[in-house]
């Protein structure tokens, strides 16, 4: 009987980004906000990426076509949904926002920037 080969870890698909290598760009033209793709592409389709809002930003009132899952990573994220209070989410809180007809506004506490990890399965949109 011959001894198993030892698994050779595949170096090949490591994928790793320093934040001074992140490329952030406006989340829409002449927005405050901003967005970097870290797999996908948010524009196209599926992906996961980081969001960074200024402190104080507020997003109209909008829901998604796709659920959107989020891990707040710095500063206070505020999810507020339509006629309700708004949720206080801190860094390492996790939130999924149900696509569909679950409308709300995103926003970042006056008091610092705040950065986010979100995914969906689809193309991002923001619809009024």
């Amino acid at each position: 009987m011959s001894a198993k080969p030892k698994s050779v870890p595949d170096r090949r698909r490591l994928v790793s980004r320093l934040p001074a290598d992140l490329a952030w760009k406006p989340l829409s033209p002449g927005s405050t906000a901003s967005i970097v793709d870290l797999w996908g592409d948010h524009t196209k389709g599926a992906y996961g990426a980081l969001f960074r809002f200024p402190p104080g930003y507020t997003t109209p009132v909008h829901t998604h076509t796709h659920d959107m899952r989020i891990v707040v990573l710095s500063g206070i994220l505020l999810q507020i949904p339509e006629g309700e209070p708004a949720l206080r989410l801190p860094p390492g809180s996790y939130v999924l926002q149900p696509g569909g007809n679950y409308r709300h506004i995103a926003a970042a506490d006056a008091s610092s920037e705040c950065v986010f990890f979100a995914e969906m399965p689809g193309a991002f949109d923001l619809i009024s």
